[in-house]
């Protein structure tokens, strides 16, 4: 199990369009995704402001992540927070994709 920043227990749930974190119980944020092509595209990604500053954000993207690769995706950070997370963890750059005119058409039409 994971623990948030206060050692509070953390889940991560997978859902058909969204990864949900929750706290103690509580959900506490999301991040979006849309699958396409092969591709796992997230364009967003919220942590509560009753939950911040605790390391969230980072345990939720992390587990997509993870998540993503053992599907047999590759990833589109359009998220900023998806972004942010590949450029200081390599980890996942060998299946990573840039934002395409495609990705964003594909964006468009949810």
């Amino acid at each position: 199990m994971t623990t948030d920043k206060t050692g509070a227990p953390t889940e991560v749930t997978a859902g058909a369009d969204r990864f949900t974190i929750s706290v103690d119980g509580q959900q506490a944020g999301f991040t979006e995704f849309v699958d396409h092509d092969g591709q796992r595209i997230f364009p967003h990604t919220v942590v509560d402001d009753d939950y911040s500053g605790r390391g969230l954000a980072t345990i939720l993207v992390r587990e997509a992540l993870e998540a993503t690769r053992d599907a047999g995706l590759r990833i589109v950070p359009v998220c900023s927070m998806v972004a942010g997370y590949i450029e200081k963890n390599h980890e996942f750059d060998d299946i990573v994709d840039p934002v395409t005119t495609d990705v964003k058409r594909v964006l468009a039409r949810r």
